[in-house]
């Protein structure tokens, strides 16, 4: 689970010049035995605390494990239903498995080149420009690697040396703060604040973001639409970020995964189709939310030359490349019609006034997000004393799994009566859902 039993969060803690404390990983306290050959004896020995602590790296200490996923197996454990990870449980376009199957057919199953199938390199560049009017090379702005992921820890690696630090708002995604730790630079968080009524904006303080910038200001990373809050930047947002990279000589890095996915009148902006930014913009995006395909690993980040050829040979040494007919086949998928990506938003609109529906009835205070397939939720009329006690009883007791707020937050506390549920199921999945949700509002009455 995210906390131990004592409440104590064992969601991602990361040292900053923040003041954000590290999380104190304490060792197993188990001997186990390694085996060593000598000649054709074996024998066991004992390995201390001590000694097994010194074979683990300080970074590895310093986060968890993905809460996320752990609700997944939590899901799995007591047979609930799963409305933590961000998976759809419906099937994919029908024209990327067909063009996955005959691209194995065809034996399009070795090496890509490293950055990327000329095919699908090809096909980002032009709806780069399609969709948000980025001039983009694909012979040198593109390198496509295993999932948006890989694409944004393989770009901190490029760009960021120790010292350095990474602005980011918080709650995040719970990815960006071991991805800040591993490329060896601190993070900086700045608040996303949720609406006062559920329905409004999330919103950040102005004078709170100025002061995160400063002389050792590497980058910002902007999540837009953002995972978990569903906020989708605004046009004077994004452009007061740009001021400030531009200020402090700073790059801004974009995950735009759920582009296609937004609603109620809200506009998808890249940030590098702003003024003066597409020299220092790294944008990063893939296939697998957009097209239902999140186990298929291709994402990819657009960059200037400069940046994109660091971003590459760290993605070499990182993976090699990305699964080569699956390559080919998201080629075809951005080759779909505009209909598909008009639908595609429509069905989750509905998907999302569904559960906000459900959650409402239910006791929840649901933010309702204006884009991606999240919504956080605040439980504190539920009386329980935290997200995890919550979320433990929610997957045990109701069938069904949620994300702890407190996994996205960096310190312990934050979060603590809030939880994230995700609306990319079938109708019938969030029927159901919406049934057992009931149950926990009648226990609350």
């Amino acid at each position: 689970m995210a906390k131990n039993g004592s409440g104590k969060s064992q969601a991602t803690k990361i040292a900053g010049r923040s003041g954000v404390a590290a999380a104190k990983v304490k060792p197993a306290r188990l001997k186990s035995a390694a085996i060593i050959r000598a000649g054709s004896r074996a024998q066991a020995v004992s390995i201390t605390p001590g000694a097994a602590k010194r074979l683990v790296s300080e970074k590895a200490e310093r986060f968890t494990e993905s809460v996320i996923r752990e609700m997944t197996r939590q899901a799995q454990l007591h047979g609930a239903m799963n409305l933590a990870q961000g998976f759809p449980d419906f099937s994919a376009p029908a024209e990327l498995k067909r063009a996955a199957q005959q691209a194995i057919e065809n034996d399009v199953n070795q090496y890509a080149i490293t950055w990327g199938a000329k095919n699908l390199r090809q096909a980002i560049a032009r709806q780069a420009t399609t969709w948000q009017g980025m001039e983009v090379d694909p012979e040198k702005n593109i390198t496509v690697c295993c999932g948006s992921t890989e694409a944004m820890i393989a770009s901190l690696l490029a760009v960021t040396n120790p010292g350095d630090e990474i602005v980011c708002f918080e709650p995040y995604y719970e990815n960006y703060g071991p991805d800040a730790i591993l490329s060896g630079a601190r993070p900086r968080f700045v608040s996303l604040r949720p609406p006062a009524n559920g329905t409004g904006e999330w919103t950040f303080d102005e004078g709170e973001l100025r002061r995160a910038f400063n002389r050792h200001t590497k980058a910002v990373i902007v999540n837009t639409p953002n995972n978990p809050t569903g906020k989708v930047f605004t046009r004077a947002e994004l452009q007061l970020i740009a001021e400030l990279c531009q200020q402090h000589n700073a790059l801004a890095i974009t995950d735009e995964i759920y582009e296609h996915i937004i609603y109620d009148g809200a506009e998808h902006i890249s940030m590098a189709r702003l003024d003066g930014m597409s020299e220092r913009t790294i944008t990063i995006n893939g296939i697998s939310k957009t097209y239902s395909v999140t186990g298929w690993r291709v994402g990819w980040a657009i960059a200037p030359a400069l940046l994109s050829n660091a971003i590459r040979k760290v993605h070499d040494f990182l993976t090699v490349g990305a699964p080569a007919p699956l390559q080919e086949a998201a080629a075809v998928g951005l080759s779909l019609p505009q209909t598909y990506y008009v639908e595609l938003a429509q069905g989750y609109r509905r998907r999302r006034d569904r559960l906000h529906a459900a959650l409402t009835e239910a006791g929840f205070k649901a933010y309702m997000p204006r884009g991606a397939y999240y919504m956080m939720t605040d439980i504190r009329s539920f009386g329980f004393a935290d997200d995890v006690s919550f979320t433990r009883h929610l997957v045990k007791e109701i069938g069904i799994a949620a994300v702890p707020g407190s996994s996205f937050y960096s310190q312990s506390g934050q979060g603590s009566q809030q939880v994230r549920f995700a609306f990319c199921k079938k109708d019938a999945t969030l029927e159901e859902a919406a049934r057992r949700l009931l149950r926990i509002g009648k226990k609350r009455n």
